[in-house]
């Protein structure tokens, strides 16, 4: 075999061959690294420790656990990382100054003021921007002395104003019978539910606030799927909002909270606009189980004109299980504006407070379990079950 072959054939491409290894050192150096020492004995097994967090989303609360668990936003804004984006922008703009440029660089002054121009357009067009700006303003001024559930004094006076402005100028809501409600003590607040969001528990939380002459405050009840939206759960909680479940309505009354329930629940929320002021299934009677377990009276309530803030025409059905949402509505400006699309109309609204209800006295709270009695004793009934 020729040297040329040696060095391009088949040898040439041998690794052991360019290292000088005989066939026959190969063999040993094969045998000697399958002869071993004798085992060492296994190490004790250690627990470990994460020292990162788990990818995995965290199961939703169920029960009562719901009130007490941690708001969507956190107070210095640990969960939008804004530094991140401020270091990705000044490493992007580092890069300006090491481009070539063919005919020398130019001066310094003017390559600065190029790259606070590209900073300033990075800011201006990131929604992370706008979150921060939203983050400082939901927690300004916030109360260290909220309740267990996370209601906000001092961030429910400023709601108040923009609450008034919906009130009193875009929706022009009348409220009929508010002094119905009893000045103290624990009550039940029983309504119907429409709008896609939970603007009516809102209204009629300022309706009282506004018109009621001990001014008390409505602790309204909310689906769970609403606090798993940016910055909404967080609003919804620090307004007086509270996830909606048989415990957490149990432990306001027997506070004595004036607390209001809407029994038609996501089915009242995304009924579509044909469906309009037709009652949906008002649950199993829920609501008579709560007054009987607490000793309650019932206040009926109607909202008429939230029908028509956002006219669902259809539901995209397909996108329920990816986003993890009850519906997906389409409306005549949802999803075609995108965000401005959740505007809600300016429609009229008109709230009627009825007169409150107690029921007989020899029912006793153990009268919560009986399922025909509590099924007779339900105020409303469904027209479409």
């Amino acid at each position: 075999m020729s040297a040329r072959e040696t060095s391009s054939g088949r040898l040439g491409n041998d690794p052991f061959a360019a290292l000088g290894v005989s066939p026959t050192d190969r063999n040993q150096t094969s045998v000697s690294r399958k002869k071993r020492g004798p085992k060492s004995p296994p190490a004790a097994k250690t627990q470990r420790t994460a020292t990162t967090k788990s990818r995995k989303k965290p199961a939703p609360p169920e029960g009562d656990s719901g009130a007490l668990s941690a708001l969507p936003v956190s107070h210095d804004g640990a969960e939008w990382d804004f530094d991140a984006l401020d270091a990705r922008i000044e490493q992007a703009i580092s890069l300006l100054h090491q481009l070539p440029l063919p005919e020398g660089p130019p001066p310094r002054s003017t390559m600065d003021q190029f790259a606070d121009l590209v900073r300033d357009t990075f800011r201006a067009i990131s929604p992370l921007t706008y979150l921060r700006q939203l983050n400082r303003v939901l927690y300004a001024g916030r109360s260290f002395h909220v309740d267990p559930f996370g209601l906000d004094p001092e961030f429910e006076e400023r709601a108040d104003r923009i609450a008034d402005f919906f009130y009193r100028y875009w929706w022009r809501v009348d409220a009929l019978g508010v002094d119905n409600i009893p000045g103290g003590g624990r009550t039940l607040i029983v309504s119907n539910h429409s709008g896609m969001l939970p603007y009516d528990g809102a209204m009629i939380k300022h309706a009282v606030r506004v018109h009621h002459p001990a001014r008390r405050t409505v602790r309204f009840l909310v689906e769970n799927f609403a606090f798993y939206f940016p910055i909404l759960g967080t609003l919804i909680y620090r307004y007086g909002g509270v996830r909606a479940s048989m415990d957490n309505a149990t432990r306001l009354l027997n506070d004595d909270q004036l607390t209001a329930v809407f029994p038609e629940g996501v089915k009242g929320l995304g009924k579509l606009y044909r469906q309009r002021y037709q009652l949906q299934r008002f649950g199993r009677g829920g609501f008579i189980k709560l007054a009987l377990r607490t000793r309650s009276p019932i206040v009926p309530v109607a909202v008429i004109g939230a029908e028509e803030i956002h006219p669902i025409l259809a539901h995209a059905d397909f996108l329920k299980k990816p986003l993890r949402v009850p519906y997906v509505p389409i409306t005549p400006t949802f999803p075609w504006l995108g965000p401005l699309g959740l505007v809600p109309l300016p429609t009229k609204w008109t709230i009627v407070f009825g007169e409150p209800l107690t029921l007989p006295l020899e029912y006793g709270p153990e009268e919560a379990d009986n399922e025909l009695l509590v099924s007779e004793l339900t105020l409303c009934t469904p027209s479409h079950p």
